[in-house]
Parts: structure tokens; C-alpha cells; sequence
């Protein structure tokens, strides 16, 4: 049996001076509560034969596990008493601060490209609550205290302020009744203020350029601002980052590292939110091109969209792809696993208030047309409305201050 519970908070509900508080909480989660021991979730979790995780998003935060059906009850004591009884004690907060900014060293800092797609971003979005980092700044983390760590648990976690599935073997009366008996006691708490995120249109070009020590090869990201998750358009979009970069058959891959051998690498995607999304590029290139010709041959590709339909057997690759997701044993949203189906569940039900509306999208997903793909293509990429973040290596930034 697998249990998803998913939190009304990200990266997105934090204000100014005090970001990465949604994603400190991530492992904080794990430190301990009234009546679990530090870190001993996951020696239940673990013990029991089973898996468990977490992760934290612009706009939610999730904690999932995975255990034999007989040991559900332990799942449940375990979220409940976390829930109610989160141990944010300064020596916790003081341990778990230098966690994240080992984290942020370890997954942003060091790696090749990555600040430059936190950059991208930053610029793409103009409002704050879009454009910030969900793993937040040193400088903010510093600046915060105990209290400010309590305050923010005690708003966002509670159990009107996030959705529980849980999916597997056992009764679901059964089931009811379990549930009740470890949260029903748990106090509300006054519904958290929804974050403004709205975006005003993007109608200039926005550039900047970053050298990247841990970058063996020049690259660029992309960006454009996208609909959000249940709009319209976004049915069409998910199709379209398919056919543009989903495989070794895609249009990138087809073109620019296969045909024109101007990239290594070239990938496109939906970063698909409730609030204002991003369509994002990123290509690593062969450093005897330059940038601009990469990019040219890049928005060819995108023109191609605009003009002219997909074909059928692209369309119907396409579909593949995103069923592929949905239905194959192996994906990590699959509705054959049990935790993907409890975390798809708890998000669709959270977000939107219903977990019908899961299929809804898929079934809109399945009807894009390729009059749809070409007019969002039209609606979306424009050259007026593209964030560019060009990477280039240490040595090239040394042969132009030398040229200099």
C-alpha cells in the first residue's frame, strides 16, 4: 500500500526575505515529533520493507511512502504525528540549515549549468512569487529564526491545508475508520492567503550571460512564459515538447545533433505549475559554433511548428509518449504503481478539487489536434518574448578578456 500526502505550500506561498522556507521543510519533516525519534521514519519505513520520500515544488510540497498492506496503520501514526507534533527546536533548525545549503552546494553550485537555469527563471518571470528558487538563499535561511520556522509550519501544515490518498490492499470502511482515529483530532488552522501570481506579458527580449567554472562546453537556456496546467493551451504545449524533444526522434535531436552536429545535447519542456508556467530550451553545443547560429537553427525548428501541421505519425507518437507515462510499470507517475496513482490522486484533488478532472486532462491531452499544436506554437514562441541565459566555459572567458 502506498500513501501520498501532498501540502497547499511551495516555493510560491513564501514572501520576500524569507525564501526557502517551503523547501526547508522537506527535511525537517524527518526530524523528529512527539513521539518519533530523529530520523526514525525512515527506520520504521525502511524496517517495514518499504520506501519513502519527499520532494518540494513552486506550488506544493509532497511526502510519500510505500510499505506491506499489513503495516498501513504505521503509515498513517507516523504522518499524523509529524503533522500535529513537528519537533522545531533551534537545534534541529541550526542542523537542518546547514543540510540545505550542503544541498544547494552539492545540486546548484557545483553543478554545470545549473545556475544558469535558476537564472533563467529569475528573469523569465517577473513576479517574485513565480521567479524565486524553491530551494530559497543562504542569506534568507541565515536571516530567519525559530520562530519564523514555527510561524510558517503552523500555516501551512495542517490538515485542511493538504490531501491525503492512500492505495492498496485493504478495506476502504476499514480504512475511514483508521484515518479518522490518527488525524480527526488534529486542529484547523485558518485557511493560508492564496499568493497573487499572476504575470504581465513578456514583449522585449531579455539576455545575460553567466561563465560557469564547472562547464566543460558552451550552452544556452530558453525560455518563454507558458499557461498554467489547466488552461487550454497547455494540452497542446505537453504535445508539443514531445515532438520537439522527446527521444532520439524528435525534431532537436533529428536536426541538431544528428543532422546539422552543431549540439551534444538539446532538450525542450512544459514546466507545467497551476500558476504561470515556463516552456524552457537547453542546448550544450560544440564550442566551434556560436551561440547565435545554435539558436537560429533552434527557433528554425520552432518556425517549422508555426507553419506548417505535424504529421499524423508525429501526433501519434506523441500520444504514446504521454500514455507511456501514465500506464507503463516503470514510470514514477504511472497509475500502475500504487504510489503514482496515490500522489496523481492527492495532487488532481488538491489542486483542483476533484480527481476526475486527472482524466479530464489526459482525455484533452489525447484530442490536440495539429491545427492546435501549430496555432500554440504561434500564440507562445516569439522571439520578442524569449529569456536567454548564454553559459560559457572558463576559457572562454579567459580568450575574450584576452582578445580585450
Amino acid at each position: 500500500a502506498a500513501l501520498a500526502i501532498v501540502y497547499d505550500v511551495g516555493a510560491r506561498d513564501e514572501r520576500k526575505g524569507r525564501s526557502g522556507f517551503a523547501h526547508f521543510f522537506e527535511p525537517m519533516m524527518f526530524q523528529g515529533s512527539e513521539n518519533v525519534g530523529k530520523m526514525d521514519h525512515f527506520k520504521y519505513i525502511e524496517g517495514a520493507g518499504g520506501t519513502l520520500n519527499a520532494s518540494t515544488h513552486p506550488d506544493f510540497t509532497n511526502y510519500f511512502e510505500k510499505v506491506p498492506s499489513n503495516q498501513i496503520e504505521m503509515m498513517l501514526w507516523l504522518e499524523s504525528d509529524r503533522m500535529r507534533s513537528l519537533k522545531v527546536t533551534p537545534e534541529n533548525f541550526k542542523n537542518q540549515l546547514e543540510t540545505v545549503k550542503e544541498e544547494k552546494r552539492q545540486s546548484i553550485d557545483n553543478q554545470p549549468y545549473m545556475p544558469a537555469a535558476i537564472k533563467l527563471e529569475e528573469m523569465l518571470f517577473d513576479n517574485w512569487a513565480n521567479a524565486h528558487a524553491v530551494i530559497g538563499s543562504f542569506e534568507d535561511l541565515d536571516a530567519a529564526g525559530v520562530d519564523d520556522i514555527k510561524s510558517f509550519f503552523k500555516t501551512y501544515y495542517a490538515p485542511n491545508n493538504a490531501v491525503m490518498a492512500i492505495v492498496g490492499d485493504f478495506d476502504s470502511a476499514t480504512m475511514k475508520t483508521m484515518v479518522e482515529k490518527y488525524f480527526a483530532s488534529i486542529p484547523k488552522v485558518p485557511q493560508p492567503p492564496k499568493p497573487d501570481v499572476s504575470e504581465p506579458p513578456q514583449t522585449t527580449p531579455k539576455t545575460t550571460r553567466l561563465t560557469d567554472a564547472h562547464a566543460k562546453l558552451p550552452a544556452f537556456w530558453v525560455g518563454w512564459k507558458a499557461p498554467n496546467r489547466r488552461d487550454q493551451d497547455a494540452p497542446a504545449l505537453t504535445m508539443l515538447e514531445k515532438i520537439l524533444a522527446s527521444g532520439e526522434s524528435s525534431r532537436l535531436y533529428q536536426r541538431m545533433i544528428k543532422g546539422d552536429q552543431v549540439a551534444i545535447q538539446a532538450d525542450a519542456g512544459f514546466d507545467i505549475r497551476r500558476g504561470p508556467a515556463a516552456f524552457e530550451a537547453f542546448v550544450v553545443y560544440k564550442p566551434e559554433n556560436k551561440a547565435e547560429k545554435v539558436r537560429e537553427i533552434l527557433w528554425s525548428e520552432i518556425e517549422k511548428l508555426q507553419k506548417d501541421p505535424v504529421s499524423a505519425e508525429e501526433l501519434e507518437k506523441a500520444r504514446n509518449q504521454v500514455l507511456r507515462k501514465y500506464f507503463s510499470s516503470g514510470g514514477y507517475t504511472s497509475l500502475q504503481r500504487s504510489i503514482g496513482r496515490a500522489e496523481l490522486l492527492a495532487e488532481y484533488t488538491l489542486f483542483f478539487g476533484d480527481p476526475k478532472t486527472m482524466d479530464e486532462d489526459l482525455d484533452a491531452v489525447m484530442k490536440v489536434t495539429p491545427e492546435d499544436i501549430r496555432r500554440v506554437a504561434q500564440k507562445y514562441f516569439s522571439k520578442s518574448g524569449m529569456t536567454i541565459v548564454d553559459v560559457e566555459t572558463v576559457a572562454e572567458g579567459k580568450d575574450k578578456k584576452s582578445k580585450s
